[in-house]
């Protein structure tokens, strides 16, 4: 992971983004081991940003919890911090994490603690291989880490190799997040079409859409999970796409890139997540969830739209598979679509560090 870090170096395009968005006060990047060993905490100026966490306890790296510019946590607190009145549901679903229902027939999204013993073979866990590497900066901060995606008798299926760009202004947060994957132990590895994936975020309860009646949602091993009629009190959440479409509508759709906004503790927050043109799959559908499921999906497909093509992404070190995304937060009055869609062109131009694939 030393050869990432270095290699970031030359990587620049960070020193002009806020200046081309029309904000000059950048704020800087700094990291912290966390004293419970767990992770790293990030900080923006002098507040918390969020803490990426790499304790085996849980079934895959995340971001927990996140917060807005103002200090407002946008994230869910079950199941590491429950919070009085959220919901309880798919606990699988903690913070921001990427992940995926379908490699080499495992399911690696819908892992928990709640999963029995003798049902643990039919899923997968994204173990960190070394501790994260990191590096302050006075307009942005970088974070490095290498995955292994392993299955219930520790054998390899994916190789992870991750970098975070993390960014900010007083209004604004920026997590640019760079992925590459390559095959495990064999010498390739088979990503089959499924709606669980891949990038995704699982929102505070003001930021759930208001329900009047509960729902059943089905996983990738066809488990059923109610998500129940709960007290929509504070709860005003709102999707819209590149497309113009908004609310349920955006499920399953393809966008270039999806906005979600609430109002929370008396401020109207907005986050966004953006699709890269170079991505595979792309434009993306989208698994965004109005009980505050937040997912941009790069290989899903026919799962989606039954027209569609099915898709099987074979990856092997010939074709690795390289991700881009950019996820914004802050406040909506600055996240507008004409906003979003000039990121979109910014970052379609961004082709990002250059990440050596092959040691």
């Amino acid at each position: 992971m030393h050869t990432i870090i270095t290699r970031i170096v030359s990587f620049i395009v960070y020193l002009i983004l806020f200046v081309s968005m029309g904000f000059s006060q950048t704020l800087p990047v700094r990291f912290e081991n966390r004293e419970d060993n767990r992770g790293v905490d990030v900080f923006i100026g002098e507040k918390i940003f969020t803490s990426y966490l790499v304790s085996n306890d849980l079934e895959k790296p995340v971001l927990f919890p996140v917060y807005a510019p103002g200090g407002t946590v946008i994230t869910r607190g079950y199941p590491l911090a429950p919070r009085a009145g959220e919901r309880v549901d798919h606990p699988h679903h903690i913070g921001m994490w990427f992940n995926y229902g379908s490699v080499d027939g495992l399911d690696f999204w819908n892992n928990s603690s709640a999963i029995p013993e003798a049902e643990k073979h039919k899923y997968g866990a994204v173990r960190n291989y070394s501790f994260p590497e990191y590096e302050d900066g006075e307009k942005s901060g970088m974070l490095s880490a290498e995955n292994f995606w392993i299955d219930k008798e520790e054998s390899l299926h994916l190789r992870e190799r991750v970098i975070f760009i993390f960014s900010g202004t007083p209004e604004l947060r920026i997590i640019d997040r760079y992925t590459v994957l390559l095959p495990g132990s064999a010498d390739s590895t088979i990503l089959l079409d499924n709606k669980e994936g891949l990038l995704a975020i699982r929102m505070d309860r003001a930021f759930e859409e208001p329900v009047t009646a509960p729902e059943i949602f089905t996983d990738a091993q066809g488990k059923p999970t109610d998500v129940p009629v709960l007290n929509n009190e504070g709860v005003n959440g709102v999707y819209r796409n590149s497309k113009g479409l908004t609310g349920g509508a955006v499920w399953g759709k393809r966008a270039d890139w999806v906005s979600l906004t609430a109002i929370k503790e008396g401020k109207k927050i907005a986050i966004a997540m953006i699709d890269h043109p170079d991505n595979f799959g792309y434009p993306a559908h989208w698994h965004a969830r109005g009980y505050g499921l937040f997912s941009v999906n790069n290989f899903g497909s026919r799962v989606f739209v039954p027209t569609d093509p099915e898709q099987k992404l074979i990856v092997t070190y010939e074709n690795p598979v390289v991700l881009r995304h950019r996820v914004i937060i802050g406040d909506a009055a600055l996240i507008t679509d004409k906003f979003l869609s000039k990121q979109f062109q910014t970052f379609s131009k961004t082709k990002g560090p250059k990440l050596n694939l092959l040691d």
